[in-house]
């Protein structure tokens, strides 16, 4: 079974984790950028953020076999904080770096007018440098969040069809299916999606543009949850190429759209800016 995970913050992960996703069939990913859990209280915070998931990260991936993608972007739930927006600013020069795959983590956390105006600036941003966009549903009003996130696509310059539409549940599925983009589920121990119902979304919507991910963040959450889902899907009688589709073809094709997406992992560099990864070696 081979695996894409096409959102997961691995800077909240430790090697290990990076180790037993290789073991379960995991050879690329994709890590958005969102916040850390402490607020941020400067740009200079968010741009050393970047750096790391435009160097470290990827250099930490490859150690195990795994291509690192990732998406930039500020976030909607800091784009809250006045102190933050100058990062809409800055992100053009980001946006242009070969690994950058799409604009995000985007979209809604309370649905206020800062994140409006986060949301459609960030779009049009994805527009201008021919990206996709990564959305991100609001965990609250869930269904009126979806409403309001199609709306402000269909008023942007970037197709339907090149945003993916994420953290989505059995509430949501139909009218983001109806929209035209892409669809994301997010499976986690407690919240948001279990196997079990991503098989019952599958059986009901199908497999068409539907990407499934761990998101795997610094809170109660499991970097295998993709493998989970595919042996989940073979348990209920979906065949290996259903699989292969939901859990490999769908996120290569829709981050394929951004044209930088590098399955080839070359042989991993010993050392980034004079760090390995084996801490106290040689």
């Amino acid at each position: 079974m081979r695996i894409f995970d096409p959102h997961i913050h691995m800077t909240s992960r430790t090697t290990d984790d990076y180790q037993a996703m290789y073991d379960a069939g995991v050879r690329a990913l994709v890590e958005p950028s969102f916040w850390l859990g402490q607020p941020r209280t400067s740009p200079a915070s968010f741009f050393d953020y970047f750096d790391s998931l435009l160097g470290w990260e990827p250099f930490r991936a490859a150690q195990y076999g795994i291509a690192h993608h990732c998406t930039l972007a500020l976030n909607p739930k800091e784009a809250n904080d006045p102190r933050c927006a100058p990062v809409l600013d800055a992100l053009p020069r980001y946006l242009v770096k070969d690994s950058v795959v799409a604009v995000g983590e985007i979209g809604y956390d309370s649905m206020t007018p800062a994140e409006d105006t986060a949301l459609a600036a960030q779009l049009q941003l994805a527009a201008d440098h021919g990206l996709p966009a990564l959305v991100h549903t609001p965990h609250r009003d869930k269904l009126a969040g979806l409403r309001r996130t199609v709306d402000v696509v269909r008023e942007s310059h970037l197709p339907p069809e090149r945003v993916l539409l994420d953290h989505l549940n059995e509430t949501t599925v139909k009218e983001a299916a109806d929209s035209g983009a892409w669809l994301g589920f997010s499976i986690y121990p407690d919240t948001k999606m279990d196997e079990d119902r991503m098989v019952a979304v599958l059986r009901s919507h199908g497999t068409e543009r539907v990407l499934v991910n761990s998101a795997a963040d610094w809170g109660r959450s499991d970097p295998l949850k993709t493998r989970r889902v595919g042996d989940a899907m073979l348990a209920a009688g979906f065949t290996d190429d259903d699989v292969d589709q939901v859990l490999w073809r769908n996120p290569v094709a829709f981050y394929g759209l951004s044209g930088r997406l590098h399955l080839d992992l070359p042989s991993p560099a010993a050392l980034h800016e004079g760090n390995s990864v084996l801490r106290g070696g040689e």
